[in-house]
């Protein structure tokens, strides 16, 4: 088995193990350590000897025995030794099993916690995502998120929460979706890196998604968010070009979009949106919906798409809401209306220095036929994004701009 491959199955197992660990033992903060340690020891023995048997397993124990050492130093006189010692035999039958990892997901979301404190922590323990690609999904710097997270940690810690599937997960249940939301949001198009996306954090977030799809089928709202995730995650293939480019929607190829997806997403929203009031994840994978049942993307119901944006962006009050209304206003009705929008939205600290705003004021420009404008916005964009991919593609859009408008002056053929 390859070093990557080793990293892929060491990053799917980490939370379950976390949870399992947690499960057994408590004590939070003090477990993460014990697991980063067993991930540490399992990077660097597996490569040469090989996988165990059961992978799970051997990272529990392994983890376990770490915990009750650290136990051991810290608490020994506090709490009885039976009451955490591990015993030197293999765990238990069912520990490769059992699937903590929505158990872990709620106790990061306990409503002890400020919410931005019970996102950033399920990002950290449950996707394993750094603190630095938690701080640029919250446009945030990067030690503030550190502080959120260390902050969390500290308050699972001190609540004593047993492990178990909480009774007010309906209260929790804002939290997980958005944690969900983010963890699929950085696996398909990662904000750090050489890939355009990471495809095991997708699959975790869709497989968590339907676990509390399960355990609350009439929430339109994870509902909603299960089909936003599918929509999405149906054009997969198509996005990236056999050379790693990234293809923007309007190019993909449409017959490599994954159609059992696009057909349970369409119904999980359809259901979600006839059942009562729609909420934002609702109104995400309609427009969704719109892109994907679109025969062509000449044919895409822009004016439709721009009407649920405009709701969206009233709904949720977020910048990245706007500027994908301003695009679809540009799509129904022109770049003009939509420039006038995208220079209000400059105005907001949360978009300062953020790329999205100047790629998205560089693609208006390129429509209303400004080149020069739109080359300076694609190359400050560019420098902006910390996506190897995505960089890619926006110094490929300017380098054609530059192109052009170097034909233009030495009066040749545009192209």
């Amino acid at each position: 088995m390859t070093t990557a491959a080793i990293e892929g199955l060491l990053r799917e197992l980490a939370p379950q193990v976390l949870g399992a660990v947690v499960r057994r033992y408590g004590h939070f903060d003090a477990a993460e350590d014990a697991v980063q340690e067993a991930l540490i020891a399992a990077a660097t023995t597996w490569p040469d000897s090989g996988l165990p048997e059961k992978p799970k397993a051997w990272l529990i124990t392994v983890a376990s025995r770490r915990l009750t050492d650290l136990l051991r130093n810290e608490q020994a006189r506090q709490r009885r030794e039976d009451t955490w010692k591990l015993s030197a035999t293999a765990p238990a039958a069912d520990a490769d099993q059992a699937d903590d990892t929505l158990i872990l997901l709620f106790l990061c979301c306990h409503p002890a916690l400020p919410r931005t404190q019970q996102i950033a922590l399920t990002l950290r323990s449950v996707a394993g995502l750094t603190t630095t690609e938690i701080a640029r999904a919250f446009l945030v710097p990067e030690p503030t998120m550190a502080q959120r997270i260390t902050r969390a940690k500290q308050r699972v810690k001190a609540s004593g929460v047993p492990f178990r599937l909480p009774a007010d997960r309906e209260e929790r249940l804002a939290a997980v979706l958005r944690v969900l939301y983010l963890i699929f949001t950085e696996g398909y198009a990662s904000t750090a890196g050489p890939s355009a996306y990471r495809a095991e954090l997708s699959r975790e977030a869709i497989r968590l998604t339907r676990i509390v799809h399960r355990l609350m089928p009439r929430d339109g709202e994870v509902g909603g968010l299960l089909a936003l995730m599918l929509l999405t995650d149906a054009r997969r293939d198509a996005r990236v070009g056999y050379d790693g480019a990234l293809i923007p929607l309007a190019e993909q190829d449409r017959s490599l979009w994954h159609g059992d997806f696009v057909e349970e997403g369409v119904g999980l929203v359809t259901a979600a949106m006839s059942a009562g009031p729609s909420g934002p994840y609702q109104l995400q994978a309609a427009i969704a919906a719109l892109h994907d049942e679109a025969p062509t993307a000449e044919e895409t119901d822009w004016p439709q798409i721009e009407a649920l944006y405009r709701v969206l962006a009233e709904m949720t009050g977020s910048p990245m809401a706007a500027l994908n209304h301003a695009v679809a206003v540009a799509m129904a009705r022109g770049p003009a209306p939509a420039l006038a929008m995208v220079e209000e939205l400059a105005h907001d600290k949360r978009l300062t220095g953020h790329h999205r705003l100047h790629s998205v004021r560089a693609h208006l420009l390129e429509l209303s036929g400004d080149a020069e404008g739109a080359l300076a916005e694609y190359q400050e964009a560019a420098r902006g994004t910390r996506s190897l991919q995505e960089q890619r593609y926006l110094r490929m859009k300017a380098s054609a701009l530059a192109h052009d408008t170097r034909d233009s002056r030495d009066g040749g053929p545009a192209r």
